[in-house]
């Protein structure tokens, strides 16, 4: 009776835990920022990825993460010009569980120029997923005064509340952070590039990932807390008799 107990219990737990799942998958993006398709979807000329979708793309990677919204800002002073939407691409980063995109691009200044971009996109989890970690990472050179530096914050889509910063340069090329799980995430880059007085800055490279644990159906919790109450009232009754 004890053992057929404890078969019941057991199956019911392993039943609960084979819902949660993991995705993997080929990746396809935009390959450049294209302001030629603005109008379709925002009023200021320098802000869209070109997409089969408009303004929206996913990222088959350790999960499928889908990204939106895009947007993309340049100006600069000095000796910098601005630098163009066309000349930016946008191209998938994978790294272990961490999925999301690179903006790749030739971004350099040069004595007395700063260059300074702006980026934005949401990211949102599949149903039944949250997002639960960012990482941002940075590549790139600077010699003398110059200096290069992202910075971002991350919100909470659904609520606007923050849900923290992240900055990488060239002299910290990474950076990360952990939290609670949100659904979506809206993202706002800024990206600096400044050569000082005497010097150069060149950014090549800003990717960022993002990871997602599964949110178990209230069903599966319901069963996981069966197969576990019952194996933990077996426990018991083994002592008890144990003792005897």
């Amino acid at each position: 009776m004890q053992r057929r107990f404890l078969f019941l219990a057991a199956a019911v737990l392993a039943f609960g835990l084979g819902n949660f799942e993991a995705r993997a998958g080929s990746i396809t993006l935009p390959t450049v920022l294209d302001p030629g398709l603005t109008t379709t979807v925002l009023s200021t000329p320098t802000a869209i990825v070109a997409t089969s979708n408009g303004n929206t793309t996913t990222v088959n990677g350790a999960e499928s993460l889908t990204f939106s919204n895009f947007g993309y800002t340049s100006t600069a002073s000095g000796t910098a010009s601005a630098f163009p939407a066309t000349s930016v691409a946008v191209l998938p980063f994978t790294s272990g569980v961490e999925t999301g995109i690179s903006y790749v691009a030739g971004w350099s200044v040069v004595s007395n120029g700063i260059l300074d971009m702006a980026f934005t996109y949401t990211v949102t989890a599949p149903a039944g997923q949250s997002l639960t970690d960012a990482i941002l990472t940075i590549t790139g050179s600077a010699t003398g005064t110059g200096a290069a530096s992202v910075g971002e914050t991350l919100v909470n889509t659904a609520t606007g509340a923050l849900i923290g910063t992240l900055t990488a340069s060239t002299g910290s090329v990474q950076d990360s952070i952990s939290f609670a799980g949100v659904q979506s995430i809206t993202v706002t880059k800024d990206l600096i590039l400044n050569a000082g007085t005497n010097g150069t800055a060149s950014v090549s490279v800003v990717s960022q990932g993002f990871s997602s644990g599964t949110v178990p159906e209230p069903s599966s919790m319901a069963l996981l807390g069966i197969g576990m109450a019952g194996f933990f009232t077996y426990r018991r009754l083994f002592k008890r008799h144990a003792t005897v």
